[in-house]
């Protein structure tokens, strides 16, 4: 269990940091742990009748408490809202304008998909097929008011758990839109693979600050290579600007006598203290497509000394097993681990090993875009700003011939927490993932979610361009509010 608890999406090592008791009690689960323990899980995405008010809540938590911070248990549940889902309960007005603005007009609004490129051949035919329905324009089938995650065991434990939570909801008239079945996909090794065959899950950011301690309870010094400021995913706590990140606020009264004060001016109640926001994005992966594209690339090169596998594991950046590549071969393990602890500029500044344009540059650039060794730390420190941590998992069955597609639907239930969405979540999307002229590059995006065009291949003295195809497409997603549990009190007091 301790090898398959390292390997996890978005998990780093078991117990490397945690919140104090008093913070830990009153912050959902999912903000400190990808539940690594339990593999197998469900996302129940549901949507609210009109003024449903927050009793179903109430009811909900009653026959499935929300888990929180402060240790692991079995099974673990969280929940998330989306901003039509709050105005639905009856959220008042003036505290869903307290909300960012990204999250109140909502992933898909029209400017926004521009600027992620959630369009064209990047999104499923007809889709997106379902979001928060914020924007009038929306072109969703599905309505989607909130999140409701669960994580057991095996899978057997997480469908009773889930058809428990069905009966809470229909009890209430909530209706299931949408059901996933998530997994973490561990091989007989104990690596979490994604499903073009990838460790996953390897690097994360560690979050400093007031709240944040070692696990023997000493306050948590900056990581040099991973640091994040823990405001970076926990509103009201000092984020990367050196400010408490903003939250939504309600009026001072009765029923919000039971949140905090929190950052909030006389008259009002925080609402978003030790919450977060959650982006989740549908993605469906084309597994035959992308290693049969793999061939064909290899076979233009005609390079002998690149083969498929070669090829894939040079578009994402390491190994099949996690080892990122470097001029000299893939950087050995340490302590059976993946090396995490590392920078571009002193080991491969040229992209020579591990590409400038491959997926793990382009996700954590690390100093790589320093233009001088001087600046290198400055760079690297402007990188841990934008980061988001990782929270997703797999659905759909493994292929069992990576090259022949059975016509099933497989992919990734991305899941990241971050505070500020345009600096963090879209900042990653729009300015390293999907710009055309990320780092030294021209006309070319990430190799694995952009669509299809060239992917350099760094050399001397002549640099070589592989086509790559499209190979993930986006279904759907929203962004989504993960309360407290004070804030999720009161949510379920809405009338």
């Amino acid at each position: 269990m301790a090898a398959r608890s390292l390997a996890v999406e978005g998990s780093p090592p078991p117990e490397s940091w945690r919140l104090d008791p008093a913070c830990a009690a009153q912050t959902q689960g999912l903000l400190v742990s990808p539940f690594g323990h339990l593999e197998a899980g469900s996302a129940l995405f549901l949507t609210l009748p009109d003024k449903a008010g927050g009793g179903w809540l109430k009811a909900l938590r009653a026959a499935i408490p929300i888990t929180d911070a402060t240790g692991k248990t079995s099974p673990c549940t969280a929940i998330a809202f989306t901003d039509s889902g709050l105005a639905a309960m009856g959220l008042e007005s003036a505290a869903l304008s307290s909300f960012s603005e990204p999250f109140v007009e909502g992933l898909f609004q029209a400017d926004r998909r521009r600027r992620l490129s959630d369009e064209d051949s990047l999104v499923v035919a007809g889709g997106p097929l379902w979001g928060g329905g914020t924007t009038k324009n929306t072109p969703t089938l599905a309505v989607v008011h909130a999140v409701l995650l669960l994580y057991a065991e095996d899978a057997a434990t997480a469908a009773a758990l889930g058809a428990k939570a069905h009966a809470a909801l229909a009890a209430n008239r909530i209706f299931v839109s949408r059901q996933i079945a998530t997994s973490l996909m561990f091989d007989q090794a104990g690596i979490a693979r994604e499903h073009f065959g990838f460790a996953d899950g390897i690097s994360q950011p560690t979050p400093f600050g007031a709240s944040i301690q070692t696990p023997g309870g000493a306050p948590m010094p900056p990581d040099p290579w991973h640091g994040m400021a823990a405001g970076d995913i926990l509103m009201g706590h000092v984020d990367a600007h050196g400010e408490p990140a903003p939250g939504p606020l309600v009026q001072e009264s009765a029923a919000a006598a039971t949140l905090p004060q929190g950052n909030a001016p006389e008259g009002f109640r925080d609402l978003g203290l030790n919450g977060s926001y959650l982006v989740i994005r549908e993605l469906r992966q084309d597994v035959a497509r992308f290693w049969r594209s793999m061939d064909t690339a290899v076979a233009t090169l005609a390079d002998p000394a690149i083969e498929s596998t070669g090829l894939a594991q040079r578009a994402v950046g390491r190994t099949l097993n996690g080892d990122v590549l470097s001029p000299n071969g893939p950087l050995p393990p340490q302590g059976g681990q993946p090396q995490n602890s590392f920078g571009y500029l002193a080991r491969d500044p040229h992209g020579f090993g591990c590409p400038m344009g491959s997926h793990i540059r382009r996700a954590n650039p690390r100093d790589g875009l320093a233009p001088t060794p001087k600046l290198g730390p400055d760079l690297l420190h402007a990188a841990n700003n934008h980061r988001i941590m990782r929270r997703g998992r797999k659905f759909g069955a493994p292929l069992a011939d990576p090259r022949l597609d059975d016509g099933q639907d497989r992919g990734l239930l991305f899941m990241a927490l971050n505070t500020d969405l345009v600096r963090q979540f879209e900042f990653v999307q729009q300015n390293w993932m999907l710009n055309q002229t990320f780092a030294v590059l021209f006309d070319e995006t990430d190799p694995l979610l952009g669509p299809a065009g060239p992917f350099t291949l760094p050399a001397t003295p002549l640099r070589r361009r592989a086509q790559v195809e499209t190979y993930i497409q986006l279904v759907g997603g929203e962004y989504f509010f993960l309360p407290s549990l004070p804030a999720l009190d009161y949510l379920g007091g809405l009338t």
